[in-house]
């Protein structure tokens, strides 16, 4: 396969690509009326790249493109170097538009209909890579509504042209109407501006040019004398001056690879300012969405703030069973050391004198009483755990009330009808499931989270420098009273010269007493400081859950359909930026020709 024939598969290639990656964007486009808009653009433009890629090997296609009597079809006949079409002093001259190219050449060639132009065969050397066609008058007075006037031939055309031949005059270089359809049609052409009448008129380029400057580089401007290059071509002289130029930039420099080259940087300059349009469209109603989604954040912050500041009152009141389960947890950590045991009688003392009272119990009547208060008891402590877990439910259920997303669902409402986003998800029935799904998946959240903190402050509070002073403060209480009851009971009543009298029952209840009391003080210090911990990073748990992340599943509908369109807006931005690339890359060096900026 040789090199020509790679570059132009590569070429069909990058067409296919782009048109790939503008349809993917166009498809994924929300229901959102200016993406709607910006999707029939594309849809559009894909249609315009499609004809581009059909004529890519076609020679290439100029057009003329000035108002009334600027010397088009008189340019036109100087190029070809005979007379193609008509001039004459009746304006306009030019009705339907004249093709004129090779005998081998057609119309559906070039992607034309046929019945859409008057086409002119004609066998010359300037036509061997090249087509003309002389367009008719933009400046005409006809009605451009209708289909068959001047104008809408002329707009039906100019999407076919690689090169548009802009004529000016002295006189109508400022046409307010011919500046207008060169903006129309020039981001899908190379512009050449031509200053024609050159035996009579002024020459006006550098004002010409100034003019321009705004909107076009101009590259080179050409001032030619038609009529005087026609007789040249007819007595077979050369082409002389800024002709000559003229000549040699269409017939050489623009042609074969270069018209090739021509087609595909102005179908990325069509790309690029499709592109912009539609930046520029999405920019313009994008505001209301932010201020959309500001709304939602602002609706979620608020939400979320209730809910804390209740789930934190509500774990505050209810804390006690958190308590007892931190309490068995370091005793389980502890294993079986003195104070260890201390806190398990502690934990399970209700189930202690229970099983005590069952001891007791000689008749039936009093078994039975025992299972009842025993059943009592268990109920009671189910209903307590069952009230501590369903706290996160209960502040659910009290701070998001219909009330309150009733309130929440009509302020949003004026927004999304502001941004012109789908309603449905500010319906009272779907906030109401959203609501829903957003309290159950915080409930489950929020149970991780007071299981992860009473692991945390179980760990924090059984180091062993707090375990060893607990325990060492139980066993030199333990150890003074044993020293005490031992001493009196082996040496002083048995061993001691003068043998004492041996403490009675009432010595034991009392030290028993001061052994309760000391650890009860113990219990007393360690509890508080536990219920301290617990109370600490609840309130730090609650400070945690005092952004909108709480209250993110409620208002996702809308959400979502806001992310959309700034996802739709990225994407706009990636595939600016591609094409972007693509034209640096593929960038024309010649500095004759111009195009829009």
């Amino acid at each position: 396969m040789t090199s020509p024939e790679l570059a132009h598969l590569e070429l069909l290639a990058e067409i296919d690509a782009l048109n790939e990656a503008l349809d993917r964007w166009a498809s994924a486009a929300p229901d959102w009326p200016s993406a709607r808009t910006c999707q029939a653009l594309i849809r559009r433009l894909i249609e315009r790249i499609g004809s581009t890629r059909i004529r890519l090997a076609a020679p290439l296609v100029v057009a003329t493109l000035g108002g009334t009597g600027t010397g088009k079809s008189a340019l036109v006949n100087a190029l070809v170097g005979r007379e193609v079409t008509e001039t004459g002093p009746t304006r306009p001259t030019t009705r339907l538009p004249k093709l004129i190219g090779r005998p081998d050449l057609t119309p559906e060639m070039l992607a034309i209909d046929p019945s859409s132009v008057d086409y002119v065969a004609v066998d010359e050397p300037a036509l061997v890579d090249l087509v003309l066609i002389d367009c008719p008058d933009p400046d005409t007075t006809e009605s451009p509504e209708a289909a068959s006037t001047n104008l809408a031939r002329l707009r039906r055309l100019l999407p076919h042209c690689d090169v548009l031949l802009v004529t000016s005059t002295q006189q109508k270089y400022r046409s307010a109407r011919v500046a207008d359809e060169l903006a129309a049609a020039a981001p899908g052409a190379r512009l050449v501006f031509v200053q024609t009448h050159a035996d009579r008129d002024q020459d006006v380029r550098d004002d010409w040019a100034k003019i321009l400057a705004g909107q076009y580089t101009t590259g080179h401007i050409f001032l030619v004398d038609s009529l005087s290059a026609l007789a040249d071509a007819r007595n077979d002289r050369p082409p002389r001056g800024e002709f000559a130029g003229l000549v040699d930039l269409l017939t050489r420099q623009l042609a074969g690879a270069a018209a090739v080259r021509i087609r595909r940087a102005n179908c990325l300059d069509l790309v690029a300012d499709t592109l912009a349009v539609c930046r520029q469209r999405l920019d313009e109603a994008l505001p209301a969405v932010r201020r959309l989604d500001e709304a939602i954040a602002a609706q979620r912050s608020r939400l979320a703030a209730r809910l804390a500041e209740q789930m934190r009152s509500e774990l505050l009141a209810s804390r006690r069973p958190w308590e007892s389960r931190l309490v068995g947890k370091v005793a389980s950590r502890w294993g079986f050391s003195p104070f260890a045991l201390v806190l398990r009688l502690f934990h399970g003392l209700g189930g202690l004198v229970a099983g005590s009272l069952l001891f007791r119990a000689r008749t039936p009547a009093q078994i039975a009483l025992w299972g009842a208060m025993q059943g009592a008891r268990t109920w009671h402590e189910r209903r307590r755990q069952r009230r501590a877990d369903l706290t996160a439910d209960r502040a659910v259920m009290e701070c998001w009330g219909q009330a309150e997303l009733r309130e929440a669902a009509l302020v949003l409402d004026g927004y999304a009808s502001e941004a012109e986003l789908d309603r449905e998800g500010v319906r009272p029935g779907a906030i109401a499931d959203e609501a829903q799904q957003a309290g159950q998946a915080f409930v489950d959240a929020v149970a991780g989270d007071l299981e992860a903190l009473v692991d945390r402050l179980a760990r924090r509070h059984t180091g062993w420098f707090t375990r060893w002073c607990y325990e060492l403060l139980l066993m030199a209480m333990m150890g003074l009273l044993l020293a005490r009851l031992g001493k009196n009971f082996f040496y002083d009543s048995w061993l001691a010269d003068v043998p004492a009298q041996a403490f009675g029952l009432d010595v034991y209840l009392v030290s028993g007493f001061w052994m309760v009391l000391w650890c009860s003080l113990l219990l007393w210090a360690f509890t508080s400081r536990l219920r301290r911990g617990l109370k600490r990073e609840i309130n730090r748990l609650a400070e945690s859950w005092n952004t909108p992340r709480p209250a993110e599943g409620v208002f996702h509908g809308l959400a979502s359909s806001a992310e959309k369109v700034h996802r739709f807006r990225r994407d706009l931005d990636r595939l600016d930026q591609h094409v972007g690339a693509l034209r640096r890359r593929l960038a024309l060096p010649d500095a004759q020709l111009g195009r829009r900026r």
